[in-house]
């Protein structure tokens, strides 16, 4: 009788040459001596199955072993792919539809080391101070070394109200930090706009999902109700990315022609060039982009498209640098491939892999120590607030004095924010200045 796990193994052994056949019909270059070759290595790993249930010490869970198994070979590829099993790819799809419980933050695989991408911002990792670039040593106890982003974001996750310990190692400390976080429901409302000062828009997008571009429109058209826009800042810090398409249509919203982004596989359908086009909007007004560490795929493509036409100015520090693309491939149980399957190029052709987006202006952010923040809004003095001032006509408190203020104490928090709203400002007066002088 054939053991039942050699009966699988045949099966997955006449699946792959299957594929095989049909990768050369589709095109693939595949030659005989690569074919031979991948028949033998799948002849020893299926010996390699037959010994095991034969003989290993417990029983083995087939579906396991072969789930493991894959894991492995596409964990051996780089760190974005990987085998989603059912519930994981359920998850994925839930991701860029709706919502899900837990810190919020992106992983990945970085020099064999779990790494963060960066905490999604106002989400419990982020109010915990978690980095782009932290290393996640542990999870509740459990060494994170050849663990996969993907069983990392599982073990992260939990039902609302749930702690998780996790311990983490930044570069400068000495020792690992412990730091336990309660989860959340963390909404995917990727878009938040408002109004720094009349007319200077500030539009946060912390990541990019099914419906990014769609709220980003309904927010401008809204802003656009209350004031002319003289200027925009999109701050795409610690944006982990999402949907390339998504990455495509923001940009687009912003440039009237020309290339947004191209990319490059080993097959011919892999290479894709986006292109912009006139949606008839009147977008002249000045625009910075903020970036930082944790701004990575599809936030790079976005920065890399307006940097490369010139349409506006980046600031901040050296993004990421994640320049892959990955394709996700539905499996008939319910599984899913996410499988690597080209690099993306910004229109000017540089490759964002490993390097990232290199800020026209760049500001690295220094934070404000809350005393240092009280003796800096002190120093802070009027005529109206000295003793026995002179009153002008109108003595009255106004909004503006209000938001004046607010802006002040934000700044004071943000200066990559202060300078990226100075930045626009400047361009703003430069953009009258040219004109006036054209028109005489």
């Amino acid at each position: 009788m054939v053991p039942y796990f050699q009966s699988i193994t045949r099966i997955i052994l006449c699946i792959i040459t299957v594929s095989l056949l049909f990768s050369s019909f589709a095109g693939a270059e595949i030659s005989q001596k690569e074919k031979e070759a991948t028949y033998k290595q799948l002849e020893i790993f299926s010996n390699v199955l037959s010994i095991l249930q034969e003989n290993y010490v417990e029983k083995i869970d087939t579906e396991e072993v072969i789930n493991g198994a894959i894991r492995g070979l596409l964990f051996s590829l780089d760190p974005h792919s990987s085998y989603l099993p059912p519930e994981n790819f359920r998850e994925l799809q839930e991701e860029t539809r709706g919502s899900f419980s837990g810190i919020g933050i992106e992983v990945t695989v970085k020099n064999d080391i779990l790494t963060i991408v960066s905490p999604i911002a106002d989400t419990p990792a982020d109010r915990a101070g978690l980095k782009a670039n932290d290393l996640i040593v542990e999870i509740n106890g459990v060494k994170t070394r050849n663990m996969g982003p993907y069983e990392a974001i599982k073990k992260l996750r939990g039902p609302k109200g749930s702690k998780v310990t996790i311990a983490i190692h930044r570069a400068g400390w000495e020792k690992l930090k412990k730091i336990t976080i309660e989860r959340e429901i963390i909404p995917l409302q990727s878009v938040r706009a408002e109004y720094l000062s009349p007319g200077f828009a500030y539009i946060r997008i912390t990541s990019f999902q099914s419906h990014t571009t769609r709220d980003f429109k309904k927010k401008i058209h809204k802003l656009k109700k209350e004031h002319s826009l003289k200027g925009m800042i999109v701050d795409l810090r610690n944006n982990p990315g999402g949907l390339l398409h998504q990455a495509v249509t923001l940009a687009d919203f912003f440039l009237d022609s020309g290339r947004i982004v191209y990319t490059k596989g080993r097959k011919e359908d892999q290479n894709t060039v986006f292109n912009a086009h006139d949606n008839g909007e009147d977008n002249s007004y000045p625009l910075v982009i903020l970036v930082n560490e944790g701004s990575a795929s599809a936030s790079e493509i976005v920065a890399g498209a307006i940097q490369a036409h010139k349409r506006g100015i980046i600031v901040g520090t050296q993004t990421f640098g994640k320049g892959s693309v990955q394709t996700i491939i539905p499996l008939p149980d319910g599984a899913g491939l996410r499988m690597t399957t080209a690099r993306y190029y910004t229109p000017d052709d540089r490759s964002i892999q490993a390097k990232g987006i290199t800020p026209d202006v760049e500001v690295p952010f220094v934070a404000c120590a809350p005393s240092k923040e009280k003796k800096i809004l002190k120093k802070i003095v009027k005529e109206k607030d000295l003793d026995h001032h002179l009153s002008g006509t109108d003595n009255k408190k106004t909004k503006s004095d209000d938001t004046e203020t607010a802006l002040a104490k934000r700044f004071l928090k943000d200066n990559q924010l202060r300078s990226a709203y100075n930045i626009l400002k400047s361009l703003n007066l430069f953009s009258k200045f040219t004109g006036a002088k054209s028109q005489n």
